[in-house]
């Protein structure tokens, strides 16, 4: 299920691109045709996201709202702001398992500290990107990347398209989500307020209060408090995974037994690691790597992650086999020697 950093990405480019400009709104597939029609030669007026949930907003306060599920993904197209994650994923955004990015040699990935720099990596630039779509399959065609300007336009519709949002040089096409619906004000005030705390959305410090005090009241195991999306925003398989063996917590630890502090430093972890992937395009968990490692990272989950996707294989830093346990339905990772 893509996580967070992802629907934050997705929702900078609808800012970019989208925000202030008429938007036609069609439903190729046909099961969002009467949203589509409400939608329909609107200005998109706002593009907002917590967690996992994206609000588009059009003339007159009517609103689109998208939760991407399991399999929802958008394709980007046309005149779109690219860093290296969104051109090596040919212009498609939101799915968890997507491609690395290569970097190139010349791009500067640590600051004078060794530290890596947000500001450096990931930089946007605006290019002409098409992205065709094979025609057997919705997927990707990875031997097409960046194309040409005179790509025709707008880009033809392959697969099933729920929604295609189009304005005079941008187009972007919903696949598969679990959500799409066009709602009023009030109700997604509703689905906001049912939230936990994002730290990209309203005050980090009153977010960091909330989190600490949904963790602390609950006898529930913090492996599904942080899966939770009415404690925290956003978090999913991989970060969940990754968040506690940084934290060293065994996952099935009751969030009222964990000390505040260490309630606390998950809290700040979480506004670290989601600033990075939403800024480099991958869930980058591995601190102190060197511009090789940061680069290896970059390019395969394989070098990535402390737990994650490493079931079977010996712990990176005590040597012992990292578990692979079903919680809640959901693979969970985790190193019994090192998380106690």
């Amino acid at each position: 299920m893509p996580e967070g950093h992802s629907v934050h990405r997705i929702t900078r480019q609808f800012a970019r691109n989208f925000v202030g400009r008429p938007v036609a709104v069609s439903s190729p597939q046909g099961r969002f045709a009467q949203g589509a029609e409400v939608l329909d030669g609107r200005t998109m007026t706002r593009a907002e996201s917590v967690g996992k949930q994206m609000f588009l907003e059009f003339d007159e306060q009517v609103w689109l709202r998208v939760h991407l599920g399991l399999y929802g993904a958008w394709d980007f197209a046309g005149e779109v702001l690219v860093d290296p994650t969104i051109a090596s994923a040919n212009g498609r955004m939101g799915q968890t398992n997507q491609r690395g990015t290569d970097l190139p040699d010349a791009e500067r990935v640590f600051d004078d500290a060794g530290e890596n720099s947000l500001t450096s990596i990931g930089a946007p630039r605006r290019a002409r990107v098409h992205v065709r779509m094979s025609e057997q399959t919705s997927g990707l065609d990875e031997a097409d990347g960046l194309a040409a300007d005179d790509a025709p336009w707008p880009p033809p519709v392959v697969g099933q398209v729920r929604v295609r949002l189009l304005t005079d040089a941008t187009c972007a096409d919903l696949r598969g989500p679990t959500a799409c619906a066009v709602q009023t004000p009030d109700e997604i005030a509703a689905v906001i307020a049912k939230l936990g705390p994002d730290p990209l959305v309203g005050d980090v410090a009153e977010g960091e209060e909330r989190f600490v005090r949904a963790v602390r009241r609950r006898n529930v195991a913090i492996g599904q408090l942080l899966m939770d999306q009415s404690v925290v925003s956003g978090i999913g398989n991989v970060y969940r995974a990754e968040m506690l063996y940084r934290a060293r917590l065994d996952p099935h630890t009751p969030g009222k037994a964990i000390p505040e502090e260490i309630v606390r430093e998950l809290w700040r972890d979480w506004v670290q690691l989601l600033r990075i992937g939403v800024e480099t395009g991958q869930m980058m968990t591995m601190d102190g790597l060197d511009a090789d490692g940061w680069r290896r990272a970059m390019a395969s989950r394989d070098d990535r992650h402390w737990v994650y996707h490493r079931a079977g294989l010996p712990c990176r830093v005590c040597g012992t086999e990292i578990v692979l346990e079903e919680m809640q339905a959901r693979k969970l990772y985790w190193c019994p020697t090192c998380q106690r």
